[in-house]
C-alpha cells in the first residue's frame, strides 16, 4: 500500500468514526460517510469492499492504537502490581484523550452482526479481559496477588474501566484522571497479599 492510499483509508476511516458518532449506526451509509469526508462513494468502494468492512477496520484500527498507546507505560514496569495500575491509567487516558473514537467504536460493536446474526467483534472485544487475566495470574504466581478468580476480577477492572465512557457521555465535567486513580487504589486492595497478624 502507498503512502497516499494508506492516507486516503485513515481519511475514510476517520469520516466513519465521526458519521458514527454523529448519526449512530443504523443511519452511517457510506454515502453518508463519503459526504463528511468530501469525497465522492466510489472512492470509499475503491479502498473498502463495503460498508462492513469499513466500520470493520474502524474498529481494528482504534483497538490497535489503544494497545499501542497503552504498551510502552506497561513495559516500563517490573511488577505485576506497577501493570495493573499502568494498564487502568493508560486506558484511561486513551479514553480521555479519544472520546469520540470510542463512542463510534462502542456502537460498531454493539450493533454490527455476521451473516449468522451473531455479534462480529465478540472474540476482540474479549481481547482485554484475557489480557487482564494473564497480568492477574503473573502477579499471584509471583505471590504479589492474594488468591482470587483471576477471570472474575479481570470482567470487574474492565466493566470499571469501560462503564467511564458512559458515565463521563452524561457526566461531561468528569475527571477522568481522578476516575483511574480511584480504580488503581480499588484494585489494588482488592488484589493484595492479606496482612499477616503478629
Amino acid at each position: 500500500m502507498s503512502f497516499i492510499q494508506a492516507a486516503r483509508r485513515r481519511q475514510i476511516i476517520g469520516a466513519a468514526i465521526e458519521t458514527v458518532t454523529a448519526v449512530g449506526y443504523g443511519q452511517s451509509s457510506l454515502a453518508r460517510i463519503a459526504e463528511q469526508a468530501e469525497i465522492s462513494k466510489s472512492v470509499i468502494s475503491y479502498h473498502f469492499a463495503n460498508k462492513d468492512e469499513l466500520l470493520e477496520q474502524v474498529v481494528a484500527q482504534v483497538m490497535d492504537d489503544w494497545a499501542a498507546f497503552m504498551r510502552p507505560f506497561l513495559e516500563a514496569e517490573s511488577t505485576a502490581t506497577g501493570r495493573l495500575s499502568a494498564y487502568i491509567r493508560s486506558r484511561l487516558a486513551y479514553m480521555r484523550d479519544n472520546q469520540t473514537r470510542l463512542v463510534a467504536v462502542a456502537e460498531i460493536i454493539v450493533n454490527h452482526r455476521g451473516p449468522d446474526g451473531r455479534p462480529v467483534f465478540a472474540e476482540r472485544d474479549a481481547a482485554p479481559v484475557a489480557e487482564l487475566v494473564e497480568l492477574l495470574r503473573s502477579g499471584q504466581q509471583a505471590g504479589e496477588f492474594r488468591g482470587f478468580d483471576p477471570v472474575v476480577l479481570a470482567m470487574t477492572i474492565t466493566q470499571g474501566i469501560d462503564g467511564a465512557l458512559t458515565y463521563w457521555a452524561d457526566h461531561p465535567g468528569t475527571d477522568l484522571t481522578a476516575y483511574g486513580e480511584e480504580l488503581v487504589t480499588l484494585f489494588g486492595l482488592a488484589t493484595q497479599q492479606p496482612r499477616s497478624i503478629s
